[in-house]
């Protein structure tokens, strides 16, 4: 898969390339980034130049990661990232994000989740998106909410991150909750 361009009413949804390295690397000296996400700690020059130089467009090749730095339309810093990842073949995909920490509590990572979301269910064919986070993590659980996932519950020792085992919040958004057509039928359970 070719890497694509997305846009929402405020952003830049990109690859990133070798250029991001240094914001990456900056970005994630954050304790709060290293704290609830998966990458490194601590986070060192070269994790980031690995990122932006082969794990980004590897999982661009394969068709199975899709990576996307966030900046201002209008031009600008890096402000966050996102990726969905495929994992099954059925057609659910995991999104994961992280937003710089100048760049909080304005509503971008909601705006992307939302674009990418979109994108995923028309362009992609996802029947399901998940979320998860590890359970504490009010900030990324705020975003899912307020793009419309549903927190289906909470899953014990999901999540191994720094070499624990967390416990893990998980949450889905289907293209229904959207207003868009999956390419399956749902049946859902009668409540």
């Amino acid at each position: 898969m070719e890497p694509i361009t997305l846009t929402t009413e405020r952003l830049l949804l990109r690859t990133f390339t070798t250029d991001d390295t240094e914001a990456v690397y900056q970005a994630c000296q954050d304790p709060d980034i290293q704290r609830w996400t998966t990458v490194p700690s601590p986070y060192e020059r070269q994790h980031a130049a690995d990122f932006t130089g082969q794990m980004v467009p590897d999982g661009w090749h394969s068709g199975t990661m899709c990576t996307f730095a966030v900046l201002p339309r209008a031009g600008g810093p890096l402000m966050a990232s996102v990726a969905v990842t495929l994992r099954t073949l059925s057609g659910t995909w995991e999104i994961g994000f992280w937003t710089a920490k100048e760049h909080r509590g304005r509503g971008i990572m909601a705006e992307t989740v939302g674009g990418v979301a979109h994108w995923a269910f028309a362009r992609l064919g996802a029947t399901r998106l998940e979320w998860r986070a590890e359970v504490g993590n009010a900030g990324s659980r705020a975003v899912a909410e307020k793009t419309g996932f549903v927190v289906e519950g909470a899953l014990r020792a999901a999540l191994l991150n720094k070499d624990t085992l967390r416990d893990t919040w998980v949450g889905a958004l289907l293209p229904s909750d959207l207003g868009l057509t999956s390419i399956h039928p749902y049946l859902p359970t009668r409540r």
